[in-house]
């Protein structure tokens, strides 16, 4: 919010005034988060000043769809010793739109013929994809008969609750889901991500079964018929077959297991089957990849090093802001030395460097 002291410049044609409305709790917070920000604030006595103080505030509402409530005020926040909230209708001021206003905290205990002018901006931030979110610019002099400002008409509520219950994942985004046996969504999270490798996808496809092969009892058949669902079918796909072909149990469904030693098994199960067919070296293609380790000794003229293969890696994310530091600190380099040293060969034990 930039606060400023110009004179008050005309409203434009779409904002609208609410009228008075009573007190709600200010700390009756309740998913989407709003941001306002206002930019210009003035009194009537005030002179421009040449760098008014800028801010930003951020409301993040928990439960949106489930609220019940005619208005909802955001927490007061302070920008150039001006009390501010933002007031909003979740169900609409009676109109079928989230309705969206700036509104003057303190207006109940200010002087009389008190006056503030501020241009501001109000937005609705969509979690995932930035474009759709709306933000609305405006301006206003605030005073004792229109201490709130902003837009009855903000967005309609259709675009900004969504109803899952109705959601068509097929025709919003032309694919569909994988259903939740209980604790499988890191299965499904990593069956998701082999569908949509296309040579991963179509390695499965070719790899052989008879007419007495069972999906419950046959991986390639079971994870074909998971992939071809997922491809054609209108609907979230079940995972039971696939799990029921593991060996699983409904003990194992409810189960937490590790993602990395899943894709493990299961890449190791396919690579078997896909042994003498036309598809056979597929998942080495794929995903082998190959590190070499370094180590060089410091006080005498030795290194060695030795090439190795590997189908996934671990990498450290803790204290690493992106992907890129995770394999910065996978291949730093480490000291041996002390009771640690490498022994070099004829060298003896030797202080060294390894990578």
């Amino acid at each position: 919010m930039t606060v400023m002291m110009p004179a008050p410049i005309d409203q434009q044609e779409d904002e609208e005034v609410l009228v008075p409305h009573a007190d709600l709790p200010a700390n009756n917070h309740q998913p989407m988060e709003v941001v306002a920000q206002p930019e210009n604030a003035n009194t009537v006595e005030s002179q421009p000043v040449e760098d008014p103080p800028s801010s930003r505030f951020t409301w993040r509402i928990d439960n949106f769809s489930r609220l019940n409530t005619k208005k909802l005020y955001s927490e007061i926040f302070v920008v150039g010793a001006y009390k501010w909230r933002v007031l909003i209708f979740p169900k609409g001021n009676n109109v079928d739109y989230l309705s969206m206003y700036l509104d003057v905290a303190d207006s109940a205990t200010l002087p009389y013929g008190w006056s503030r002018y501020a241009q501001f901006s109000l937005a609705v931030v969509h979690q995932t994809h930035n474009k759709y979110s709306v933000r609305k610019d405006t301006q206003h002099q605030f005073n004792a008969r229109e201490s709130d400002w902003g837009f009855t008409s903000f967005m309609p509520l259709g675009e900004l609750i969504v109803d899952y219950w109705t959601y068509d994942s097929k025709k919003e985004t032309g694919y569909v889901g994988l259903k939740n046996q209980g604790a499988t969504c890191y299965m499904n999270s990593l069956l998701q991500t082999l569908y949509h490798i296309p040579y991963f996808r179509k390695a499965v496809y070719h790899m052989p079964t008879t007419e007495n092969d069972m999906p419950t009892g046959s991986i390639p058949l079971a994870l074909q018929s998971l992939f071809y669902k997922l491809q054609y079918s209108d609907t979230s796909v079940a995972t039971k077959e696939l799990t029921k072909s593991f060996g699983w149990d409904t003990y194992d469904s409810f189960m937490q297991h590790d993602v990395q030693e899943l894709n493990r098994v299961l890449c190791e199960k396919l690579e078997d089957k896909m042994k003498e067919t036309v598809v056979e070296g597929t998942i080495q293609k794929l995903f082998e990849g190959h590190h070499m380790n370094y180590i060089e000794c410091i006080n005498v003229d030795y290194k060695s090093t030795r090439k190795e293969s590997f189908y996934d890696l671990q990498l450290d994310v803790k204290g690493c802001r992106d992907v890129y530091a995770s394999f910065d600190k996978y291949v730093e380099v480490e000291s041996l030395e002390g009771d640690n040293k490498y022994h070099a060969e004829q060298y003896g034990l030797q202080v060294s460097c390894y990578s």
